[in-house]
Parts: C-alpha cells; sequence; structure tokens
C-alpha cells in the first residue's frame, strides 16, 4: 500500500469535501429556502447544508500551508451567519496551525472517524450473490433510493426530517453515480459514490441494505460494482469515510481497504446572548 504523506491526504480528503460542496451547490437551487452556501478557505472550503444535517462542516484546510487567525476568524464568521455552530476536520497530515488554533479558541471533538483507501484495479472479477442484481439508478427512481437509504440507517429510529433532502444533490451530478440492489426485482439496497476526477479518486457513500436483507453479501456487490465503475472512470483510487467498528468497516477490510489515518471532526458552539 501506498505511503500516505501529504499530498496522498490531500486527495484522500478530497472524498469528503467534493461531494459536500455539490450537496451545497446543488441545494441552492432545489431548496433555496435552506440557505445552503460554500466558500474556498485555505485550500479547502466551508460548507452549509441546513441546520443539524450531517453535511456541512469545513474539510480540507491546511494542505497549502498554514492557516492563520484571521483565517479561523473568516470561517468563524461563515458559520455565525448561518447561525450554526463552527465545524472542521482535523487531518493529521495537515499543518499543525489547523490544531493548534481549534485548541486555543476551545473547540471540541464532535466526532471521530477512519479514512479507508485502496487501489482500484479495472481488471479486478467479481460476483454477484445468487439472486440479486446490481444496476445503475437513475433521476426517476430517486424517491426510491431515497426511502432505502433511510430505512436502512434508521430501521429503529425516525429519521431526520430532511434526510431525503440530503441525498436529493445526488441526481443531479454527473460524476455522482448511484446503483440499486434488488432481490427477484424487489429493491432492498442502495449505494453512490463520486468521481472525483482532479483526484483521480472515487469517493464511496450513501451505502444502505434493508435489515431483513443484511448478511448476503449486497454491500459487498455494490462495493465491487462501484468501484468496476469508478476505474471505467479513470479512477485509480477509491476512499471511504466510516467509524471504527462498523459493519462498513469490516466490509471494506475484506475487500482490502486499509486506513490511511483517523481524523477528527471539531465543533464550536457560541454562547447565547
Amino acid at each position: 500500500m501506498q505511503f500516505v504523506d501529504q499530498a496522498f491526504a490531500r486527495r484522500l480528503e478530497s472524498a469528503e469535501e467534493t461531494p459536500q460542496v455539490d450537496c451545497a451547490r446543488m441545494l441552492q437551487k432545489l431548496r433555496p429556502e435552506i440557505g445552503a452556501d460554500f466558500a474556498p478557505i485555505c485550500g479547502g472550503h466551508m460548507m452549509f447544508a441546513g441546520l443539524n444535517s450531517p453535511i456541512g462542516h469545513a474539510a480540507g484546510l491546511g494542505f497549502d500551508g498554514p492557516v492563520t487567525g484571521a483565517d479561523l476568524d473568516r470561517l468563524e464568521t461563515f458559520y455565525r451567519f448561518h447561525n450554526a455552530p463552527a465545524q472542521l476536520d482535523i487531518c493529521p497530515l495537515t499543518d499543525p496551525s489547523v490544531l493548534e488554533l481549534v485548541s486555543a479558541r476551545g473547540y471540541g471533538m464532535l466526532e471521530l472517524n477512519n479514512v479507508l483507501y485502496r487501489p482500484i484495479d479495472s481488471q479486478e472479477k467479481f460476483e454477484i450473490p445468487s439472486g440479486i442484481e446490481v444496476r445503475r439508478s437513475n433521476p426517476v427512481e430517486a424517491d426510491v433510493f431515497s426511502d432505502l437509504l433511510t430505512r436502512s440507517f434508521f430501521d429503529k429510529e425516525k429519521p431526520p426530517a430532511d434526510f431525503a433532502d440530503m441525498l436529493a444533490p445526488l441526481f443531479h451530478f454527473p460524476e455522482c453515480l448511484t446503483f440499486v440492489a434488488t432481490a427477484n426485482g424487489v429493491p432492498v439496497a442502495a449505494a453512490a459514490g463520486r468521481v472525483i476526477s482532479e483526484h483521480r479518486v472515487f469517493a464511496l457513500f450513501g451505502a444502505g441494505t434493508l435489515p431483513e436483507f443484511r448478511g448476503r453479501g449486497i454491500q459487498t456487490a455494490l462495493l465491487r460494482t462501484r468501484m468496476k465503475a469508478a476505474a471505467e472512470a479513470g479512477c485509480d483510487l477509491a476512499v471511504v469515510v466510516t467509524r471504527g467498528g462498523t459493519t462498513s468497516e469490516r466490509n471494506c477490510n475484506r475487500l482490502g481497504f486499509r486506513i490511511a489515518y483517523s481524523k477528527a471532526t471539531v465543533i464550536r458552539h457560541w454562547e447565547k446572548n
């Protein structure tokens, strides 16, 4: 596996940064009342996609050099304007100034994720489980796709009110590939990915299987199908970001993905007046 230096980490970080920019940009058109926004900063981007949205933290900062207090002021002004807490990713390969600044300003840990990667082999062969079909999805199936992921992710709890809205932009970008798996013609799982041509990276995300169909190798089939599509699109690296110890991480490990590093998302809440 490749040595993870700063240049390689910059490629890996694009797997979260670019899809978030996509989402914010498209929500500006599809749901202007949300007030979605994004702007470049310090070699990366800061994004806002609605209050309490899992999409909407700054990413990719500090790869072009030190981040200054004035830079962080600008980021905090961006999130204050949207009445949202400031959030940003801390990659261990970025300039140390990022961590120093957020530590000095009292940012807290929001979550910790593992960044996994795997070279893409265009000649790799794979099998689909018997009785399962995996195919490309399309905008006509947007509701089916959203329903599958909602029922997969929140089978034991109520989903956020705007969860489906977060998925809508996936069908409005040619670089975003969506797939549905069916069992005897019935949709049972879904997954997506984004071709990032600039870095020859394929970002894997949005994968879920209905509870009653888990343990049959469907997600592995979706993962392999997406990697094949990524190879055809000219990508040579697949990237997935997930929490440690999850089923997603286990499936990736079985297919040869390795952890490049763990990264934190930090947050700063504002004092109420």
